[in-house]
């Protein structure tokens, strides 16, 4: 099922935001993009997705910010400045530029240094050694908030696809009845067509009516319809219990149309009459809706 959710947890200068992006799949597939540097705690993300999602391609998105200075320290290679600040003066020793380093006034002593800060592995920056676990738990404080809003998206968008299924049941429960209703005319037309031919052929001999009896019965074994209009209306109550039960109904869902399609499959073959015939592709169009539509069900 489609959906999107966003949560952000802050703690000890670390903010983090884990977005969640999801389209219709078979099963649950996740996808985590995050940084490398915590990459520690994506299985940790993936089983909490596990334990609350069943079913979809799900995409997730983690950004973690630094949003304080006292988690960074800066230090000096004080033997690397000291050979810049040799260099510079033998170069300048040997252009003849005097003492191109001597540090008089406190403006020119800054711009000495910031001179020799700009070389290369000067300065360093380094970060303070986190504590996986207290990261591990942001993450997953995150991960809570954004699922909560991903399911409270799809619980919505789940009520609109249920009424349409169950309006769409109710479509095929009054076709099925009007299949049922035809079912004897169509028993009835063969017989009265049997019994015009034979009339048409025999002529004034007189007809076996034993014998149309038998190959009407036959006939109508043929075309009875009866168990499969009665399966189908079990699976449509079947389908409706499932929606009453809630959950994670889906898969059971992709099954029990199937058995939707295999009935009305088989009264169609039974079934060769115009009338029937067209209530028969009417009754397969909403199955097929409602199999489109099952598809973003979890």
């Amino acid at each position: 099922m489609t959906g999107y959710g966003r949560g952000e947890a802050a703690a000890d200068g670390l903010t983090v935001t884990l977005e969640l992006r999801a389209v219709n799949n078979r099963y649950l597939d996740t996808t985590v993009k995050m940084p490398r540097a915590y990459l520690f705690a994506e299985d940790a993300i993936k089983k909490a997705i596990q334990a609350r999602v069943s079913r979809g391609k799900l995409d997730v998105f983690v950004n973690v910010a630094h949003t304080a200075g006292d988690d960074m320290t800066v230090t000096v290679n004080e033997p690397l400045a000291a050979a810049y600040k040799d260099a510079l003066r033998l170069m300048a020793d040997q252009l003849e530029l005097g003492d191109a380093l001597a540090m008089g006034s406190t403006p020119n002593m800054m711009a000495q240094l910031y001179l020799i800060a700009r070389f290369p592995d000067v300065l360093a920056v380094e970060k303070k050694e986190e504590d996986p676990e207290a990261v591990k738990a942001l993450l997953l404080t995150a991960l809570d908030a954004a699922l909560t809003d991903f399911n409270a998206m799809r619980e919505r968008e789940g009520e609109k696809l249920s009424q349409d299924v169950l309006s769409r049941c109710e479509t095929i429960e009054n076709l099925v009845g009007r299949v049922e209703e035809l079912s004897p005319g169509i028993v009835a037309d063969y017989r009265a067509r049997l019994t015009a031919k034979l009339q048409e052929i025999l002529g004034n001999t007189q007809i076996d009516e034993s014998r149309i009896l038998t190959e009407t019965a036959i006939y109508a074994d043929k075309v009875a319809v009866d168990e499969e209009t009665v399966r189908l209306r079990s699976h449509i109550a079947q389908l409706r219990e499932m929606f009453a039960a809630g959950g994670a109904i889906g898969r059971k869902l992709d099954f029990l149309i199937q058995e939707f399609n295999r009935e009305a499959n088989t009264i169609g073959s039974k079934c060769n009459d115009v009338d029937t015939s067209k209530i028969v592709v009417d009754i397969k169009a909403e199955i097929e809706k409602i199999r489109e539509q099952i598809q973003n069900i979890e």
